[in-house]
């Protein structure tokens, strides 16, 4: 299959990265034989994550000691550079057979002709067993799964709501706008908090929108219209996105949020600067070590259309330039196996994709100190949109995001990342090929 020659989303590419990921491969296929069999090379972003990297390192040990048709090679990369790099890699043809892909960018490196659609039928874990949010499907096809995903949540100390008089939420009556706001307003005027909210507005690139569009869907608004995915003009500027625009910008106005948070804004929650933190269940085991049983897991706040928070996580794939695409899926089949998704949760503190996973973990099973999470997980998560155009409209949306808490009009704002998302999509005929 041909690579498309396409303005693609993604950022531009840094010659290093994309020169280090090319010389790691020998051949464009991803695949080489050998005495021992093919061998089939997969890459992770996973370089620097040792607890993450030891489950793939696992995986593929007992993939490769189980039978002598095939051998699966690990090359990992930095995160940092992982995405730009598939991309130059893809270019020149020298993708590996296997490779990781962050959810929200499946259906972009789909679309690119990077990867392949993968059939797992008769794995141990059918994929109608995980949670939707850990599946990527594009165009009713199956193009990669994860282990395990994540799931964003509030953080408190139920001592210091107690003391302002602010109930702590439940999924059955979540907080509403007006009841979170009256007690921002109660934790700013006691004088004991600079900011009582804390977002993590000092982070950078996905997290704007992994992090802050599920609020603007709770207020009504999208990032683009879901309903053939042409337009984001009347979605991502409408009355409720921009409704969504002025309270976000009013949590600085008001003091209740730093327009740009410190660099770790789980330290500073715990250390008592902010009262109500905004953050993933990938801090949950350090908050409830810290705090134990002082700390609320707080659901999102309901803005008028259901709580919510984004969805999907890294997941597994194959690229369409494997030349052994059968010995791809066998690993792929082999991997999905319960206890390896037992493993990956274990090792990360990020939550099962199955339930058959989640019962072997005493903090995720039902009544776990941590199964709310799972609970969040199965009844808010929202897929960010499923179309190759959202890497770049992550970025326009990050960039008026961040106007807009710098002072910029919000319908504005919005109104020019729908007209330059419209300008994008009309440009790439709307990714319809």
């Amino acid at each position: 299959m041909l690579f498309r020659t396409r303005r693609l989303a993604a950022a531009s590419v840094a010659v290093t990265a994309a020169t280090a990921l090319v010389a790691g491969c020998t051949s464009g296929s991803g695949s080489t034989s050998g005495a021992s069999g093919d061998t089939l090379t997969l890459w992770t972003h996973n370089a620097g994550n040792s607890v993450e990297l030891d489950v793939v390192k696992k995986i593929i040990k007992d993939f490769n000691g189980s039978q002598d048709k095939y051998k699966v090679k690990l090359q990992a990369f930095p995160q940092s550079d992982y995405n730009n790099s598939v991309v130059a890699a893809a270019s020149a043809r020298k993708l590996p057979c296997l490779l990781d892909v962050d959810g929200p960018n499946v259906a972009n490196w789909a679309w690119g002709g990077y990867l392949s659609p993968i059939d797992v039928s008769g794995s141990e874990v059918p994929v109608s067993d995980q949670l939707a949010s850990t599946v990527g499907d594009y165009k009713d096809k199956l193009y990669a799964f994860g282990f395990y995903d994540v799931s964003l949540a509030f953080f408190a100390r139920k001592s210091v709501l107690g003391e302002h008089g602010i109930r702590v939420p439940t999924m059955d009556k979540p907080w509403t706008k007006d009841e979170f706001d009256a007690g921002l307003a109660k934790l700013k005027k006691s004088g004991k908090f600079e900011y009582p909210l804390e977002m993590g507005t000092g982070g950078t690139g996905e997290w704007w929108s992994y992090g802050y569009s599920p609020q603007l869907q709770s207020f009504g608004g999208d990032l683009i219209d879901r309903d053939d995915y042409k337009t984001a003009s009347g979605t991502l500027d409408g009355k409720n996105a921009v409704e969504w625009a002025s309270w976000f910008h009013s949590l600085v106005a008001n003091g209740h949020m730093a327009k740009k948070s410190g660099a770790d804004p789980n330290k500073d929650f715990l250390a008592g600067k902010s009262a109500i933190q905004w953050d993933g269940s990938w801090n949950a085991a350090k908050n409830a070590e810290k705090l134990g049983d002082d700390l609320a897991i707080i659901p999102p706040v309901d803005f008028g259309n259901g709580p919510k928070i984004g969805g999907a996580s890294w997941q597994w794939a194959m690229s369409s330039t494997c030349s052994n695409k059968a010995g791809a899926q066998e690993w792929l089949k082999f991997s999905r196996q319960t206890k390896y998704f037992v493993d990956y949760a274990k090792a990360t503190s990020t939550i099962p994709a199955t339930d058959a996973a989640a019962q072997q973990i005493a903090d995720y099973q039902p009544g776990g100190k941590f199964d709310v999470l799972v609970q969040f997980a199965r009844e808010y998560a929202t897929v960010r949109p499923a179309t190759p155009a959202y890497p770049y409209i992550s970025t326009e949306f990050e960039k008026a995001a961040k106007d807009i808490l710098a002072g910029a009009d919000p319908k504005n704002a919005l109104g020019q990342a729908a007209k330059d998302i419209d300008s994008n999509l009309k440009t790439n005929n709307y990714y319809s090929n």
